[in-house]
């Protein structure tokens, strides 16, 4: 059988399907099945691209590809808006995008930008800064937006500030002030990374035991979430199973 008819049929049917599962009416299968390649033409355009354009995962699924294929794009799109209106919300999601794309001596300047007048002393902003300190590997800086952070708000409470605080701690050499914190964290951390660098930092302690329960741990509970969940974690449930390889049985 020629492939053009092939791919004809092939098309007929997924047409029939979206037909079926969006419930319109059964009069479209009669049309894409005598009507072919115009049949089917006629259908995505009537039918299935205004489905795609109203459909929130289809939406995500196209930001997605369009991240991939062009990294930049968003920002670009908030460096215009922001050239258009500068305000202090254009910035933050300038600041935010750029340390999505690892751009953290940027997030830093931005930040810092913002962090005038009534927001002084902003905590999402000084926590912000403190976050785009360290992926610069300016822990210093970090520790000194922080201090400055729980001066300001000493009720202030943030998962992420409490792992900044265990991050900075390890960087500064207090292992077992960092091991503390990250210990209390590894229970509460709505994520993986907190477990990770606790288990991390066991190894590197010398306490493989306990590192390889930690590791186990991550990838046993991994097993039982949501697949979004294992998606969004997947980075550091993947660096788990190389530590726990590199640990070797025990």
């Amino acid at each position: 059988m020629p492939i053009i008819v092939l791919v004809s049929i092939a098309l007929q049917i997924a047409c029939a399907v979206h037909v079926v599962r969006s419930g319109r009416q059964l009069y479209w299968l009669w049309i894409l099945f005598v009507g072919s390649y115009l049949a089917v033409i006629v259908y995505l355009i009537v039918a299935v691209i205004p489905d795609l354009r109203n459909d929130p995962r289809s939406r995500q699924a196209a930001n997605r590809v369009l991240h991939t294929i062009d990294p930049e794009r968003r920002r670009r799109a908030i460096q215009a808006k922001l050239e258009i209106a500068d305000t202090i919300d254009n910035r933050r999601l300038l600041a935010e995008e750029s340390m999505r794309l690892g751009d953290f001596a940027n997030a830093a300047e931005l930040y810092r930008s913002v962090l005038t007048g009534v927001y002084a002393n902003d905590a999402s902003f000084l926590l912000g800064l403190a976050q785009a300190q360290a992926g610069n590997n300016d822990f210093a800086g970090a520790r000194a937006t922080l201090e400055t952070l729980f001066a300001a708000h000493p009720s202030f409470r943030h998962s992420d500030a409490e792992l900044l605080r265990a991050r900075v701690l390890e960087a500064d050499g207090d292992l077992d002030g960092a091991l503390e914190h990250y210990r209390a964290l590894a229970t509460s951390y709505p994520g993986e990374e907190a477990r990770f660098r606790f288990g991390a930092l066991l190894k590197r302690r010398e306490r493989f035991g306990e590192a390889r329960t930690v590791f186990r741990e991550m990838l046993a509970r991994a097993k039982h979430a949501p697949r979004y969940y294992r998606k969004k974690e997947g980075g550091w449930l993947d660096a788990a199973q190389r530590e726990l390889a590199s640990l070797g049985p025990g």
